[in-house]
C-alpha cells in the first residue's frame, strides 16, 4: 500500500513537474512577444517624435527654408515610420479577426496570372531601386479561379518584401505562376543568404522572428508570415517553404483553381497597386 502511495505521489510530481516546465515556456514566449510587440510599436514612435522635434526646432528659429534638405528627411521619416506603424496595426487586426472568425474574403473570378504581374509590375521600381532585379514568369496566359484580389496582393507584396530582406544587392527574386489543373502554385524564389535549418519549423509561427543577424534589413515581428499562411489557408490553399543557407528560399503558395457563382465584389479594383499600398507593405524594408 506504502509502495502503491509513493508510486502515485511520485506520478503526480512529474505531472506537475512538466505542467511548471509548460507554464515556464508559456511565460517566456509571452515574455518574448510583449519585447517584440514593445520594439516594433516604440522604435518607429521614437523616430516620428524624434522628426517632428527636428522640424519643431526649425520653426522656432524660421530655418525651415534654409534647412530644405533636412525637413524633407524628417517628412519622408515620419512618413515612413507611420506606415511601418500602419502596417503592423493592420496585420494585428487581420489575425485577430482570423482568429476569431472574422475574417472574410471577398472573393470573385479573376485572372490570377493578371493580378500577380500586375502586383509585380508594380514594385518594380523599388526593387530595382534596391539593386534587386525581380523577374515575372507563368506557364499559362490566362487563369480565372475565385480570389480575393486584394489578399492577393497583400500575399505577394508580403512575400516579396521577405525575400528583398534576406536578399544582397544584385541578388535576384523570380516570381513564377505554375498550372496544377486542380490548383495554382505562385512562387517567390530569390537568391539570397537563406534561412538556418534550424528556423525552419517555426517560420510561419506567430510573432517568431527569424535570426535577425542573418537579415541586412532586420525589422518587423514575423507576423506577415504568419498571416500570409492564415490567408492562404483560409482561401483553401497552403503554403510551404524551401530554404538552404547561402543559396537561397523559395516559398509556393497553392490555391485551389475554382470558381464562384456568387461574386462578392467589395473591393475596389482601381485602387489596386498603389503606391501608397506597397508603401505601407514595404515599410519594413531599407
Amino acid at each position: 500500500m506504502n509502495k502503491s502511495k509513493s508510486k502515485s505521489r511520485s506520478k503526480e510530481i512529474k505531472k506537475k513537474n512538466v505542467i511548471n516546465e509548460d507554464l515556464q515556456k508559456i511565460l517566456s514566449s509571452q515574455e518574448e512577444y510583449m519585447a517584440n510587440i514593445s520594439h516594433e510599436l516604440k522604435t518607429p514612435l521614437n523616430v516620428i517624435l524624434s522628426a517632428a522635434q527636428l522640424l519643431t526646432v526649425y520653426c522656432d528659429s524660421g530655418l525651415l527654408v534654409e534647412k530644405k534638405d533636412l525637413t524633407v528627411k524628417c517628412i519622408d521619416s515620419i512618413k515612413r515610420n507611420s506606415y511601418r506603424l500602419s502596417k503592423f496595426i493592420n496585420n494585428m487586426i487581420d489575425l485577430s479577426k482570423i482568429e476569431s472568425g472574422f475574417f472574410e474574403l471577398n472573393l470573385s473570378n479573376n485572372d490570377i496570372v493578371e493580378v500577380v504581374e500586375d502586383m509585380v509590375m508594380a514594385v518594380t521600381e523599388f526593387t530595382e531601386s534596391k539593386g534587386i532585379r525581380i523577374i515575372f514568369d507563368t506557364d499559362i496566359e490566362e487563369k480565372i479561379i475565385a480570389c480575393d484580389p486584394e489578399k492577393i496582393d497583400k500575399i505577394v507584396l508580403n512575400l516579396i518584401s521577405n525575400a528583398i530582406k534576406f536578399s544582397k544587392i544584385g541578388g535576384e527574386i523570380s516570381v513564377n505562376i505554375k498550372n496544377k489543373i486542380e490548383f495554382i502554385e505562385i512562387s517567390v524564389e530569390d537568391n539570397g543568404i537563406g534561412i538556418k535549418k534550424e528556423y525552419m519549423h517555426k517560420i510561419f509561427d506567430k510573432y517568431n522572428q527569424i535570426d535577425k543577424s542573418l537579415s541586412r534589413n532586420a525589422e518587423g515581428t514575423g507576423v506577415g508570415l504568419s498571416l500570409v499562411k492564415s490567408i492562404v489557408e483560409l482561401a483553401g490553399g497552403s503554403i510551404n517553404v524551401e530554404s538552404k543557407l547561402g543559396i537561397g528560399s523559395k516559398f509556393t503558395v497553392k490555391l485551389p483553381s475554382k470558381r464562384v457563382l456568387q461574386q462578392n465584389m467589395q473591393f475596389n479594383n482601381s485602387m489596386r497597386n498603389g503606391k501608397e499600398n506597397i508603401k505601407v507593405e514595404f515599410s519594413d524594408v531599407y
